[in-house]
């Protein structure tokens, strides 16, 4: 049972869910997180993406397209794209309000959502890619692909939940100062994560029926993160104006997953 690359993924996917749920709880000791630690957290966030979508899941998809009889840059080409075009239309459409960007109101769609909905939907929303970039790898690695490992997939997850620690406290914490309680702050901060699985489970699925698609799968995960980061992640940890906080905790989480990847991938 344990060597199913989906009950893998449901597994790696529930860790990094839990890791968004260990930071929704900071709410039960805070009511507010100062800016520049909050910028740093984020600025993190965006370094482990950035590493990730680098040695986790772009460099293994052009490895498998060099085998796959096209072009050996054109798999993680079409990927990286539609994983890109994937976020924007999605953040086009879905009614949002992320955390910090308040100056500028709700995005997509008008909605008559509350604001507690629209700020949650935010997180929600860059969480799917984060699921699906874990599921894809064990799905690579399910079939043994030489340039995809269990450890490397295992890597990723452990990434991919060291970021979704700031991020959980980035949704509860702005959820208390709009006036929610503490535990409805924290219930709906965890929340935000619990599509990760539902994400890691259909990108396992997915690669382990139809190989064909691994490099454009990783390098569509690869994509959509990368949206995420520069959409979202680096303008708001740099909202306050002080760039250079935002700035070295995207260079330590960088160098973190960096690290990471290459000791134990």
């Amino acid at each position: 049972m344990l060597q199913n690359p989906v009950w893998q993924a449901f597994l790696a996917t529930t860790f990094t869910w839990f890791m968004t749920a260990l930071g929704a709880a900071m709410v039960f000791f805070f009511k507010t997180i100062n800016k520049k630690a909050l910028d740093m957290m984020l600025g993190f966030a965006g370094g482990v993406m950035i590493a990730a979508s680098c040695w986790s899941l772009l460099q293994p998809a052009i490895e498998m397209s060099e085998s796959s009889g096209v072009m050996k840059w054109f798999p993680p080409l079409m990927g990286f794209l539609l994983g890109g075009v994937f976020l924007f239309v999605a953040d086009l459409l879905l009614p949002h309000w992320h955390p910090g960007g308040s100056a500028q109101g709700p995005e997509g769609l008008k909605s008559t959502w509350k604001r507690t909905i629209l700020l949650v939907t935010a997180i929600t929303l860059h969480n799917i890619p984060e699921g699906l970039a874990v599921g894809v790898a064990l799905g690579a690695a399910a079939a043994e692909m030489p340039q995809a490992t269990i450890g490397s997939a295992m890597v990723l997850a452990i990434g991919m939940g060291l970021q979704n620690l700031p991020e959980g406290a980035a949704t509860s914490i702005p959820l208390r100062r709009e006036g929610m309680s503490r535990w409805k702050s924290f219930l709906w901060g965890q929340a935000s994560g619990i599509v990760e699985p539902i994400a890691g489970v259909l990108g396992a699925l997915l690669t382990v029926y139809v190989q064909a698609i691994l490099p454009y799968a990783l390098s569509f995960a690869a994509g959509a993160m990368i949206y995420v980061v520069v959409e979202e992640l680096i303008p708001e940890a740099q909202a306050s104006g002080d760039s250079n906080v935002a700035t070295i905790g995207a260079m330590l989480g960088f160098a973190l997953m960096m690290v990471l990847d290459v000791a134990l991938g």
